[in-house]
């Protein structure tokens, strides 16, 4: 692929994660690669490999933000009880005893 590693990272990572649509996702990132440029697009795919990040709209959306403000957009690379937005599920510890 011409997009370069970012690319491949994501087609290998798409794959092993069973993503949908994968070839119509890469055609949109071919068509953005020709209006933003190679470069930026080819990042915004690395960024979404490395977060598992495959769904529709990933790619665009952090091109979008980074065009915006000039900053990369960090995902975790998993979910945690650090880094998630999400409260605890302590409450229902006894629930169903």
């Amino acid at each position: 692929m011409a997009l370069g590693p970012g690319a491949e990272a994501w087609l290998i990572k798409a794959a092993a994660a069973g993503a949908t649509r994968v070839r119509r996702k890469m055609a949109e990132a071919v068509d953005l690669a020709k209006l933003h440029g190679t470069e930026p697009v080819e990042h915004a795919l690395g960024v979404c490999a490395q977060a598992g990040r495959f769904g529709e709209g990933d790619v665009p959306a952090i091109l979008a933000h980074e065009r915006r403000t000039g900053t990369v957009i960090a995902f975790p690379a998993r979910a945690s009880e650090e880094s998630s937005l999400q409260r605890s599920t302590s409450s229902w510890a006894g629930f169903g005893r």
